[in-house]
């Protein structure tokens, strides 16, 4: 029985119940790890009334997806780990031929499903490196295929071989995570599978965060600082580095106009931007 076989770690931020609870329905027979990032108290109690959960864990402040991940990943004591979003609805059989594909390929480190939305249309799940491709278009495959980055939305690992690659880079809180992981895969010759027969339904990019200012800034900070920090630390080129330091002067210019105009929406968007680059900054010599 692969429920037997597999833990499945989901982490929440934010998260509305009736989410949750559609996601929950489809794989309650399999041992759980929640881990909340947003440390909703009420939340956890109400899921715990209705499913049975192996740990759950509610955080006392956002550590970031990163953290929480290698966090569910050492309470893990089966073989292999799914990592999902609670935004995902997959069902057994999905769940099935991930493991199927992670088995039957040598050398495979990690297998993910072809995601659908829920107009049954392919969403983006796999492809090149970030900066190989910033279209991220939809592969439509009609077979499993090899890819060099998958999200990691819905991965299945070896709880294992995740350990013995450092797991994921905590440096990272939401964005970029993914793709740095897979080229420490890629790396080490092993290969990422992104498997046809497994289409769970997922709308992909889509923050839970309720405040709109909050939102903006969370979405602008993190993905400018993790952008940065990911072409530093594989050494692509300190391009993007140079390009946004020529930006900064006209980013805090116009922090400072919006705030005096009373424009909070922009304001706190060039805020998040040029702390991201401050931040950053400490890595350039």
């Amino acid at each position: 029985m692969i429920n037997k076989e597999i833990t499945i770690l989901i982490i929440l931020y934010e998260e509305r119940y009736e989410i949750i609870e559609q996601c929950l329905d489809r794989i309650k027979d399999f041992k759980i790890i929640i881990i909340d990032n947003s440390s909703d108290k009420y939340l956890k109690k109400k899921i715990i009334l209705k499913y049975k959960i192996y740990k759950y864990i509610l955080n006392k402040e956002n550590i970031g997806f990163s953290k929480a991940a290698n966090q569910g990943i050492l309470e893990c004591n089966t073989k292999y780990l799914l990592l999902m979003g609670a935004d995902c609805l997959i069902s057994y059989e999905d769940i099935n031929q991930l493991l199927i594909a992670k088995k039957k390929y040598k050398d495979c480190f990690m297998t993910s499903p072809t995601t659908l939305n829920f107009s049954f249309e392919h969403t983006y799940n796999g492809g090149p490196f970030y900066e190989d491709d910033l279209k991220k278009e939809p592969i439509k495959n009609e077979g499993d295929i090899c890819v060099n980055s998958i999200l990691t939305s819905v991965v299945l690992f070896s709880v294992d071989d995740i350990k013995r690659i450092g797991m994921f880079d905590e440096n990272y809180f939401l964005y970029f995570l993914d793709v740095d992981l897979c080229k420490r895969i890629r790396k080490i010759k092993k290969s990422i599978i992104q498997v046809y027969e497994s289409k769970p339904i997922h709308q992909s990019g889509q923050l839970k965060i309720r405040n709109p200012l909050k939102k903006i800034f969370f979405r602008n900070y993190h993905y400018d600082y993790e952008e940065l920090y990911y072409y530093f630390k594989f050494d692509i080129n300190n391009k993007r580095y140079f390009d946004i330091k020529k930006k900064v002067p006209k980013f805090i210019f116009k922090m400072i106009l919006n705030f005096i105009i009373l424009r909070p929406t922009k304001f706190i968007y060039y805020l998040s931007k040029t702390l991201a680059f401050y931040k950053f900054k400490r890595f350039i010599k």
